[in-house]
């Protein structure tokens, strides 16, 4: 089953709990929430108190996407603030192992994800432990970039990988995703879509996240 995760980021700030209740009437499966602390990546967003304000009124699962250095170290609040999921990055932890037996004990899904220039070879002894691996297609930090044409053959090779390791964890891409190119990215073996304006951006929400769902 193809999982479609709005990015917030593309959302309107100045209404958050509207768009997060839109959307999940619109029929997204996951929101995904992107945290970032200007240093790891040359941004800022928003934190758990963001998340945790939003978590009442929504159902949906909330992919938490850290775009954080050492992000063990905030492990605890994202998971008080209402997160399903935490995802950190493979290049912005120095014992990875670690921290996703940390997310684990405080009972969320743990994921992790690459850069686009980090090899998908170097997660091979975690993949057993992870439920969901995440490919960026995109340099991370800044919405509303164009997606990487080389991350095609990232995700087959990924995909590839988690079938040799026995894994059921899910394979997410995020980064210039729209109904032009979702095909081409389920084809090579994603199953969960992250899109920002390829969602937020269009007239109509609902006809959006059925056409990226749909693509061939």
């Amino acid at each position: 089953m193809i999982k479609i995760a709005p990015s917030l980021l593309a959302a309107d700030m100045g209404d958050l709990r509207r768009s997060v209740a839109d959307v999940e009437q619109a029929g997204a499966d996951y929101l995904h929430l992107d945290v970032m602390d200007g240093t790891f990546v040359p941004n800022i967003s928003y934190g758990a108190a963001v998340i945790k304000a939003l978590r009442p009124g929504s159902a949906l699962f909330f992919d938490v996407h850290l775009m954080v250095e050492e992000p063990g170290r905030f492990l605890a609040d994202f998971a008080a603030a209402g997160a399903d999921l935490l995802t950190v990055h493979y290049e912005a932890c120095r014992h990875l192992h670690r921290v996703i037996q940390q997310i684990k004990a405080l009972g969320l899904k743990a994921g992790v994800a690459l850069n686009p220039a980090t090899p998908v070879e170097v997660l091979t002894d975690i993949l057993p432990e992870i439920d969901l691996l995440l490919l960026m297609s995109v340099n991370p930090g800044f919405g509303g970039q164009s997606f990487i044409p080389s991350s095609t053959a990232k995700i087959a090779r990924a995909a590839a990988l988690l079938q040799k390791a026995g894994s059921t964890a899910e394979l997410e891409v995020d980064g210039g995703i729209y109904a032009g190119n979702a095909g081409q990215v389920i084809k090579a073996g994603a199953n969960v879509l992250v899109s920002g304006t390829g969602v937020f951006g269009q007239p109509d929400w609902a006809a959006a996240i059925a056409g990226l769902r749909s693509a061939d």
